[in-house]
């Protein structure tokens, strides 16, 4: 697709002061009436953002030398008794957001330093090292502020993560995660992300973002470094790299988080600014909450695949109610749309004063990357599952019935030509048939709402679904709904138990 303009268009329009810059909230609006071409010809920039929770965060701190001076590096470093790490130079080191006190352990962590640096307060430094010739100096103790430092500059591994899951919990006793407090038997829903008004949905190609990008980041300005850790674009699990000055940081757009049993966090808000360079990028940035899907998964289950709950999206779950069965369940984020939403009228603010421009990247973000799992051993579904005994949706109940005793079986998989599900049912269903007058497989199979595993699903996943759905068992497909096998609760007792 061709472009209308170019980002130096943009640049050349914001120093004579004509720019045409909306939030992301006000571009759905844009894109609603006039459609993504008109939308295009009349919008130069949208401004979208976030402000949410993330682990994978932290600074790099140079304190500059002592005198004499001391070799930190390979040693212990405190800070506010948070330990950073020691293995840089003499006087650098880097403090992760999810670190915890010696002395406070959870209730302080990296990320409330972070906070406290950026504003302005006093901040403990013990540093032990070990004796050179040339760094004689063993221990050093004493307060500094970020104005003390050389550079204090945040490099953040995964920012502006795409999508989290949603989470609930299943079980009958509360569940403390990253997402914070679940409430037994499907007592809440806790999501995350401001949903439409996110960078990278309202950019899922990468066209405008890279390597260079310049953006919003804590109040200050940053730029964009790479692809993030766990980058999975074509998953719709983005996310990038990002840098930024902490001197010119704002405590407003950063604090320090403790979560209840899990640990410390950072809450950062971010802003990304999108050139509206043609009709494709306009129709991308009118996304709505309502288009955006989401998984609520059960988070009951400690293992990285959990069983799906219920598909929705950011409109339900920003509502405050999501419908799981037949009951209401209150919803709620992590993320402040509050914030984020002033950090896009901020940006808007500070692009039409000229006093932010834009950045072309010398590198586009890749979207082939993928995330793949630890590569540890685990038990999985194919490891347990026995061989299905099938049958076909136009079977007699009669021949199916001969087939059980035969098979020794209470349970059978109805599969079409291409040993693709169908449906499921059980010596039950065949016995209810002499009284309703049923006659073949797919009158009385169970052909809705059929619970499966997954091959490389982790068999502690395959458990909880056997007894929170009490089914008899579950067909093992692929990616095609061919049926590969069955896990009953006996195949993990016998293979798994022992």
């Amino acid at each position: 697709m061709s472009n209308i303009r170019s980002i130096d268009d943009i640049n050349a329009k914001i120093k004579s002061g004509d720019v045409v810059v909306v939030t992301a909230l006000e571009m759905k609006d844009i894109v609603a009436e006039k459609g993504p071409e008109k939308a295009s010809k009349e919008v130069d920039v949208v401004t979208t953002a976030t402000f949410g929770m993330t682990t994978s965060s932290g600074a790099f701190l140079n304190f500059g030398h002592s005198d004499p001076q001391i070799k930190m590096g390979g040693g212990e470093i405190l800070l506010n008794d948070v330990p950073a790490y020691a293995g840089l130079g003499s006087v650098d080191t880097y403090l992760g957001a999810t670190q915890l006190s010696k002395v406070h352990k959870i209730e302080y962590g990296g990320g409330h330093v972070i906070e406290d640096l950026v504003g302005g307060k006093s901040i403990s430094l013990k540093a032990y090292g070990s004796s050179t010739q040339c760094h004689p100096t063993r221990e050093i103790k004493g307060e500094f502020t970020i104005n003390d430092l050389n550079q204090a500059i945040m490099v953040n591994p995964r920012s502006f993560y795409q999508r989290y899951s949603a989470a609930t919990n299943s079980s009958d006793k509360v569940i403390c995660t990253y997402l914070g407090e679940l409430l037994p038997n499907f007592g809440n829903v806790v999501y995350f992300s401001t949903g439409s008004m996110s960078p990278l949905y309202n950019d899922p190609t990468y066209e405008t973002i890279g390597i260079g990008t310049r953006i919003f980041l804590g109040g200050g300005v940053g730029y964009v470094i790479g692809e993030g850790t766990q980058h999975h674009p074509k998953a719709m699990s983005g996310s990038l790299m990002v840098k930024g000055d902490m001197k010119k940081m704002k405590q407003r757009y950063l604090r320090g988080a403790s979560i209840k049993n899990y640990g410390t966090a950072l809450f950062i808000g971010g802003g990304l600014p999108i050139p509206v360079l043609n009709s494709n990028i306009a129709k991308n940035c009118g996304v709505t909450d309502e288009e955006i899907k989401v998984g609520v998964f059960d988070y009951h289950i400690p293992t990285r695949l959990k069983p799906l709950v219920k598909k929705t999206n950011y409109k339900e779950l920003k509502s405050g109610n999501v419908i799981i069965g037949e009951r209401e369940v209150k919803s709620s984020g992590l993320s402040s749309i509050k914030i984020a939403t002033e950090i896009c009228e901020k940006m808007k603010e500070m692009i039409e004063k000229g006093e932010f421009f834009l950045t072309n990247p010398v590198e586009r973000i890749t979207l082939e990357s993928m995330t793949k799992p630890m590569k540890l051993l685990y038990v999985k579904a194919s490891d347990v599952m026995s061989p299905a005994v099938t049958c076909s949706p136009e079977d007699s109940l009669k021949d199916v019935a001969k087939l059980m005793l035969e098979k020794k079986q209470n349970y059978m998989v109805a599969v079409d030509k291409q040993k693709r599900l169908q449906g499921v049912l059980t010596s039950w269903d065949v016995t209810k048939s002499i009284v309703t007058g049923k006659t073949k497989v797919k009158d009385v199979m169970t052909s809705q709402n059929v619970k499966t595993s997954r091959k490389d699903e982790p068999i502690e996943v395959s458990v909880r679904k056997l007894e929170q759905y009490g089914v008899r068992g579950l067909p093992v497909v692929d990616d095609d709904g061919k049926v590969l096998g069955v896990v009953k609760m006996r195949d993990v007792t016998y293979k798994v138990k022992g």
